[in-house]
């Protein structure tokens, strides 16, 4: 049985933002907080130890963070290359991943996946339409065969889970907890909807996942 002790929270924020004009996705502000704030609420007292992946502005992340680590590798290489390194750094046998502007994750997120993994060694969310693959739980012992897998140019996230035992997990009553907020347009939807003004943002597929 996998228990809090066994697992590290692991928040991706370090893209480069293009959406935004090449901000820092995880510090821009909403409802008052930094995005990344809200991410980290989901994981806090869930999980023992929380990081997060920033490639800069590393101070503005510390106090938000157990520790924060940059990708293994520069280069702005993708949320594969920060997952690896999250999977390198984390000291628990399992790591659950999060984007850092999915500031709607349902508050059971952990306990979600940790049911859901069973037997095997990834655990990806679904939300009825399609799979969500950096919100996922996955064993620490494939990080030499990420290591591998990025040394041989992988860089497609569905690509390497293929290559082990994963499993959809499914949060199809809670869809809109995973829209991404790539642009301004899409962070005042979000704040507007879950202030009841209108509707949550459409799901598309990100353009930059961290």
């Amino acid at each position: 049985m996998i228990t809090r002790d066994d697992l590290t929270g692991l928040i991706l924020a370090g893209g480069q933002g293009r959406r935004m004009g090449g901000r820092d996705k995880g510090l821009e502000s909403f409802a008052g907080r930094p995005l990344v704030a809200h991410v980290r609420e989901r994981l806090a007292g869930r999980v023992a130890e929380v990081l997060i992946n920033a490639n800069r502005n590393a101070e503005a992340y510390a106090p938000l963070a157990d520790r924060v680590i940059a990708d293994a590798e520069g280069g702005f290489q993708g949320p594969l290359m920060g997952i690896y390194s999250g999977l390198c750094a984390a000291r628990t046998p399992w790591l659950l991943v999060t984007p850092c502007d999915t500031p709607a994750l349902p508050h059971d997120l952990v306990d979600r996946l940790v049911v859901g993994v069973g037997e095997g060694d990834i655990a990806v969310a679904f939300d009825g339409e399609r799979l969500h693959p950096v919100v996922a739980l996955i064993r620490t012992s494939l990080a030499e065969d990420l290591a591998a897998a990025l040394a041989d140019g992988e860089r497609k996230i569905d690509r390497w889970y293929a290559r082990h035992a994963w499993c959809r997990v499914d949060v199809s009553d809670c869809p809109d907890a995973f829209a991404n907020l790539n642009t301004d347009d899409d962070k005042q939807r979000l704040e507007r909807a879950l202030s009841g003004v209108t509707s949550a943002p459409g799901r598309e597929e990100p353009a930059d996942w961290k």
